[in-house]
């Protein structure tokens, strides 16, 4: 099965705020074999998310809604989704009192606004908040779901693992999602695609996708299956295949970093380093004791910047500075 997710909010559309609810997500979804094909933001705009509701609910089997469940005007979500489902929203007298209740515990005056978090959708489920007043909403059609989840992740998380894993357990079949990741050094995008796209181009499953990260290219490659081993064994066909087509310049396929091996190499080897650095400014030698356990193999660094420094401190022939220049080979 695939998965959609929707967050809303016109404050994830600002730089100052994250939506980090769709990672705990995907994450959640794909332990179930679940893939998540389409993420979305959209702001508060009744129309708008009306549109991207409806259009994931045709497309999706799960959809899955981040937010807009407060009391407020501008809390667009029910009244969004039924819209979007073609079913009416209702005020819910027990889900009222439920709300009531939970401000005369904390000895709060509930304002009459808070009513509005008691409205439910024909046919919906009512999924419990334990840490606040916005319930969430289960709608099962047709084998298809829609759930609208809070948007704070204390409520949220809690709420997916106790109310929604359950039921989507029993929904969804058998699956297994299984990933791999092979960092290369030292070679271009396009060079390192050139190597590689005649092989994973025979494949559709595992997935293949090539990223450009700092100082490294990276293939994900992603299988699906009904067991996990069966995942693991599409991998274990493709990803041999890769590694001899780029050869040495694979360092790692445990998603281990270029520092975690270089570390691991030098204490194999009962090896130590220092680093002298100028331009840096002490990024490598931060990036080596990054590492736990590294202070077994690293033995220190000094920063360099002044050509004065380069002289007194690494013994560099000032004449050759001058020459030369401090950025030479």
């Amino acid at each position: 099965m695939n998965a959609e997710i929707i967050a809303i909010g016109s404050e994830l559309l600002t730089p100052h705020r994250t939506d980090t609810n769709s990672l705990f997500l995907t994450e959640q979804l794909n332990r179930l074999g679940v893939e998540v094909v389409c993420k979305t933001i959209v702001g508060d705009h009744r129309e708008r998310l009306t549109e991207a509701i409806a259009l994931a609910w045709k497309r999706s089997q799960i959809v899955i809604t981040i937010g807009g469940l407060g009391p407020t005007e501008d809390d667009l979500t029910r009244e969004s989704a039924a819209r979007a489902l073609g079913r009416p929203l209702r005020s819910d007298a027990a889900l009222a009192r439920a709300i009531e209740a939970r401000f005369r515990a904390r000895g709060i005056p509930m304002p009459e606004i808070n009513l509005r978090q008691a409205m439910r959708i024909e046919g919906a489920e009512i999924l419990e908040n334990q840490a606040g007043t916005a319930p969430g909403q289960w709608i099962e059609q047709s084998g298809k779901v829609l759930l609208l989840l809070p948007g704070p992740p204390r409520e949220l998380e809690p709420m997916f693992r106790q109310a929604c894993l359950p039921r989507l357990q029993r929904l969804v079949p058998p699956a297994a999602i299984a990933t791999r990741v092979l960092r290369i050094a030292g070679r271009f995008e396009s060079e390192v695609e050139q190597l590689v796209a005649p092989i994973y181009t025979q494949y559709a499953n595992p997935v293949t996708t090539i990223l450009a990260a700092p100082g490294e290219i990276q293939l994900h490659l992603r299988a699906t299956a009904e067991t996990p081993a069966a995942a693991e064994a599409l991998l274990n066909e493709l990803a041999p295949r890769l590694e001899a087509a780029l050869g040495e310049s694979v360092f790692s396929t445990d998603g281990a970093s270029l520092e975690e091996v270089v570390g691991r190499m030098l204490a194999a080897q009962n090896a130590t380093l220092a680093v002298a650095e100028s331009c840096t400014g002490g990024l490598l030698a931060e990036r080596i004791t990054h590492v736990a356990g590294s202070s077994a193999y690293f033995l220190g660094g000094v920063v360099c910047y002044s050509n004065d420094w380069k002289s007194e401190w690494l013994d560099v022939p000032p004449d050759l500075i001058g020459s030369r220049g401090a950025v030479s080979g």
